[in-house]
């Protein structure tokens, strides 16, 4: 084995233990993601390998310490983006990302950014009061919307919170909701309630539901309405016609935001009906207030096979239309 090209030492035995992970977990991920290998005596890192890599991965475990030292609760899922981070950017600061927390949930965990688009999307929507997420899923576009929502609601910069999804699968349609439409589109709008649950107490939110003080419906509920004081969020909006997107934005009321997300590659819509999102994409890109955030496979913050399966669908798509 090569000599340890690298030393890097922190002030307490706790905070090398939660720098390595359970297991050494983080340190072997960090091993496999930039070519180097660490050894661990006690509070000490032996890092060896190639020059450049062995700098590299210097810089990642003294930043992680310091995320550490900040009290911020990093897992094996923060290492992974992180690496991303610095192979991406040499000189990038993750204090500036990680720490931006948005929300800290019922169960003491932060919500924040994982990377340079999730950053980007958040200061857009704290900047602008349109914004449009788009990318493959699990980039974090909904649910990073959903906690600056919840946020707003907690903070009274906003009087309630609506989620919608244009229910596709249950034939909706604008101007008629069939009488059993809410046990039609229910399990649609599950992931909504789930990321819902995740960010807030169940009965609290329940009870929010309840109130009407946050709204979980399908799309076609929005027409006819204004909302005030509101933060608005569309999912799936790659199923949405010219029509429906159009509808949707201009409910926009005072006081109001509204968050858009969607993935491109993932449409539902019948064979030669336009999406309303990609549309929006041409139409409206250069108004002033109104701002579209990209992410690619990169982003992915589920497991990394989900970063896989995407990048692969993706170059079997490219190979189809070449």
């Amino acid at each position: 084995m090569a000599e340890p090209s690298a030393r890097l030492e922190l002030l307490d035995n706790d905070g090398a233990r939660t720098l390595a992970g359970g297991r050494s977990e983080n340190l072997k991920l960090i091993e496999q993601r930039f070519g180097v290998h660490i050894g661990q005596r006690g509070n000490v890192f032996l890092i060896s390998g190639e020059p450049d890599k062995v700098v590299l991965a210097e810089k990642l475990l003294g930043q992680l310490n310091e995320l550490i030292q900040r009290k911020y609760p990093l897992g094996l899922e923060d290492v992974e983006q992180a690496s991303k981070v610095m192979l991406a950017d040499p000189a990038a600061d993750l204090k500036d990302i990680f720490l931006d927390t948005i929300y800290v949930t019922n169960r003491n965990r932060p919500v924040t950014p994982k990377g340079f688009n999730q950053k980007a999307y958040i200061d857009a929507i704290r900047k602008h009061d349109i914004v449009f997420g788009v990318g493959p899923a699990g980039t974090g576009k909904t649910y990073l919307a959903m906690a600056m929502a919840v946020a707003a609601l907690v903070e009274r910069r906003v009087k309630r919170i609506v989620l919608c999804r244009p229910a596709v699968e249950a034939g909706e349609k604008l101007g008629f909701l069939p009488g059993d439409l809410a046990e039609k589109v229910s399990p649609y709008l599950r992931p909504l309630y789930d990321a819902l649950h995740d960010l807030m107490d169940m009965d609290r939110a329940q009870d929010l539901v309840e109130r009407g003080t946050v709204e979980v419906a399908p799309l076609a509920f929005m027409r006819g309405r204004t909302l005030n004081d509101a933060f608005v969020i569309l999912d799936e909006a790659q199923n949405t016609t010219t029509e429906q997107m159009k509808m949707f934005l201009t409910r926009l009321g005072f006081g109001s935001k509204a968050v858009i997300t969607g993935d491109a590659t993932q449409t539902d819509l019948p064979a030669g009906k336009a999406s309303g999102m990609l549309e929006a994409r041409v139409i409206l890109r250069d108004i002033e207030g109104i701002r579209f955030c990209e992410f690619t496979d990169k982003d992915v913050v589920r497991h990394p096979l989900v970063q896989e399966v995407v990048r692969a669908y993706d170059a079997a798509t490219v190979n189809k239309k070449g």
